[in-house]
């Protein structure tokens, strides 16, 4: 599977057209464009937001995955989180955060279940944190935002949506999972590249031998 900016996604169609011949059929499949060439490769492209298909068809595709949507990411791993909305892949408003979770002990004994229990007070204080951040720097968008976008760890990022303020939030969720290191303000500005992406699938004549 390949990931195809959509300002790219002209260009990388016409190299593929270069290598593999005419596209002698597009049709719709399941929501996605599928595109056989003149060599019987496939191609099928997948948008990351819905778009209204026409008698245009693969145009009109490059045409919607081009327009600026707005979205929002949560991004949660152990002791960081960071929330953002976007247009397109320009920033509104975001905040990135941290605390304190300790690390892993080898103590055994009664010492090492104390420290267990401090570290998951810790983490449920983490969760709590993050979804406080998320309700007041999303929820007042959640009205024009198209989709919701996780990463991170993801028991964490489920416990934060889990709280019942979230669920307009919750309930725009889309998969898959973006995949980010350490939720800092860098990696939240970097997730367009893939949340704005066309999910590309090939399938060329000798991978169906």
């Amino acid at each position: 599977m390949l990931r195809v900016a959509p300002e790219r996604l002209g260009r990388w169609l016409d190299g593929v057209a270069a290598r593999h011949g005419t596209f002698d059929d597009v049709a719709l499949a399941d929501g996605a464009v599928r595109i056989t060439c003149a060599d019987t490769t496939r191609v099928t492209l997948r948008a990351p937001f819905g778009w209204t298909p026409g008698s245009a068809l693969l145009s009109g595709f490059t045409a919607a995955a081009r327009q600026p949507r707005r979205a929002a990411v949560l991004l949660v791993r152990r002791g960081r989180w960071a929330v953002g909305v976007f247009d397109g892949a320009d920033l509104v408003v975001s905040k990135v955060d941290a605390r304190l979770v300790q690390g892993r002990t080898a103590a055994g004994g009664w010492s090492q279940q104390r420290f267990a229990r401090r570290r998951g007070n810790q983490t449920d204080a983490v969760v709590g944190a993050a979804a406080d951040t998320a309700a007041r720097v999303l929820l007042p968008h959640a009205g024009s935002i198209e989709a919701l976008f996780t990463g991170g760890d993801r028991g964490l990022t489920d416990a934060v949506l889990a709280d019942p303020r979230l669920a307009p939030l919750a309930a725009l969720r889309r998969e898959p999972a973006l995949e980010v290191g350490e939720p800092t303000k860098a990696v939240l500005l970097a997730t367009p590249e893939q949340f704005r992406a066309v999910a590309v699938h090939i399938v060329e004549p000798g991978d169906r031998t």
